[in-house]
């Protein structure tokens, strides 16, 4: 009998319902390799229903906006569905499953999933291109964790990164060039890429954390695949709190644009392989209509990876790419 490979997809996750949002709030506020809250460990728990508690109300109003809840496990289960055809595809014995750092599935679920599958071997595929200690580094510490709690120890490898895999920035720049596309021809030009990441605590990146070097590095991989006279910014999103975030903050270029009378802008979600709360939201709504208050009437977002087929062929290349 041959070997049987489980992949686990490792995403932050989101809430699927209203009904969730305020527990995914109190798991993400609750883990200390994002946010060490004040009072240490012991407090964390306390420190996190509080701020969760201060930001229920104008939350849910944000994902109502939405929907109502999070796609990013209905897209992620594309994703899984997708990688899994593929594989099987060029010969691969495979399972490929989900683990959700804040919501179901949780990583004790779906390690108990890859079990029952008869995996003899797993694989972890961080659905974070850009490597980072609060996101990829705390979702394989829980899967360790998840690991010991059930005692499946199977052997495991983990793919972690990859900013700059020429398949993930084919797919990327695809995206982006289509989005470019609708631009009128004759203001193509000048309309401005931004690329929009998620930003860290600067804190985290002081002490040696590559996140902010893998996002440049992959930046520059798509500006070779778009065009390099294109003219283009990189901003930083979703910062909040009282601690100094990396930027600068995405609201911030906007306003700087809009007052240099740029018209165009395309708007790259460049650290997110799927849509959620930071695009559909953020970008979508809360940056476009500030673009458009201030007179960049051409505001653009690129579509997000999702299951898009050149994005899966790049997520199998990883992991054939590991399984040799």
């Amino acid at each position: 009998m041959g070997e049987k490979t489980g992949i686990l997809l490792l995403n932050l996750g989101g809430p699927a319902t209203p009904e969730g949002i305020q527990p995914f709030l109190i798991r993400l506020f609750s883990d200390r390799e994002i946010i060490k809250l004040p009072g240490g460990p012991l407090f964390q728990p306390f420190f996190a229903r509080l701020i969760t508690r201060m930001r229920l109300k104008k939350v849910m109003a944000n994902y109502a906006k939405i929907g109502g809840a999070s796609p990013i496990l209905i897209l992620t289960t594309a994703q899984a569905s997708g990688l899994e055809h593929r594989l099987v595809e060029r010969g691969r014995d495979v399972a490929v499953g989900i683990a959700m750092r804040y919501s179901a599935p949780a990583a004790d679920e779906a390690l108990l999933a890859m079990r029952d599958a008869g995996v003899t071997r797993l694989i972890a595929l961080t659905l974070y291109p850009h490597y980072s200690r609060a996101t990829t580094g705390s979702s394989v510490n829980e899967l360790r964790r998840a690991m010991e709690r059930t005692g499946i120890d199977l052997p495991l490898a983990i793919i972690d990164r990859y900013p700059t895999h020429p398949g993930y920035l084919d797919a990327v720049a695809e995206n982006a060039k289509a989005c470019l596309r609708t631009v009128p021809e004759d203001r193509r030009g000048r309309a401005t890429v931004l690329f929009s990441a998620h930003s860290m605590p600067q804190k985290i990146i002081n002490e040696g954390d590559p996140y902010v070097d893998e996002i440049e590095a992959c930046v520059a991989g798509v500006r070779e695949r778009i065009g390099r006279d294109q003219p283009w910014r990189l901003s930083y999103q979703s910062r909040s709190g009282p601690v100094e975030w990396v930027g600068p903050g995405t609201e911030a270029v906007i306003k700087e644009m809009a007052e240099r009378k740029v018209r165009d802008v395309v708007v790259i979600p460049i650290a997110f392989v799927s849509d959620h709360i930071e695009t559909l939201y953020e970008i979508d709504l809360l940056y476009g209509d500030q673009a458009r208050a201030l007179g960049i009437d051409g505001y653009r977002r690129s579509a997000s990876l999702n299951d898009s087929p050149r994005f899966l062929d790049a997520l199998a290349d990883l992991v054939v790419e590991a399984l040799r």
